[in-house]
């Protein structure tokens, strides 16, 4: 298969991985370095006014997202969907996770929404519109 069409897609995908991956190291150093901590479990007294928290649920969010992201991007590299739109739709998504990241790091609130709720929303409504892109490509329209 020839992807070159979508070469900026690709990178946002490659983006959105090298994201994931920072965002495991910094939820997993945080926490090892928190006193008495046991590999593979949150303290279940923390709440968001603890960085530690706030980086494990960072992770887990994205976590909880990619695969409707990446399988949907697949599904349109495959199908053959616009690179134009895969391309906006992945680096929306990408812009989305990392507003959502840097406001999650940043900001310790319990209210909802938050301002980090508002780029849930765009990454997933991101995700949502490349599923879109790929089935109706995929029914030939």
């Amino acid at each position: 298969m020839e992807f070159t069409h979508y070469h900026t897609a690709l990178w946002g995908m490659a983006l959105i991985i090298l994201m994931t991956v920072a965002q495991w190291l910094i939820a997993t150093v945080s926490k090892a370095a928190q006193k008495d901590a046991i590999p593979g479990k949150i303290d279940e007294s923390l709440s968001h006014d603890s960085f530690v928290f706030r980086a494990h649920r960072t992770f887990m969010n994205s976590m909880e997202n990619l695969p409707m992201m990446m399988s949907s991007a697949f599904l349109a590299l495959f199908v053959g969907a616009s690179p134009t739109w895969t391309s906006v739709f992945i680096w929306v998504f990408l812009i989305a996770r990392l507003g959502h990241m840097a406001l999650y790091y940043r900001i310790a609130t319990e209210k909802n929404p938050s301002p980090r709720s508002y780029f849930f929303a765009l990454g997933f409504f991101a995700s949502s519109a490349l599923l879109i892109l790929s089935m109706v490509t995929l029914a030939g329209f």
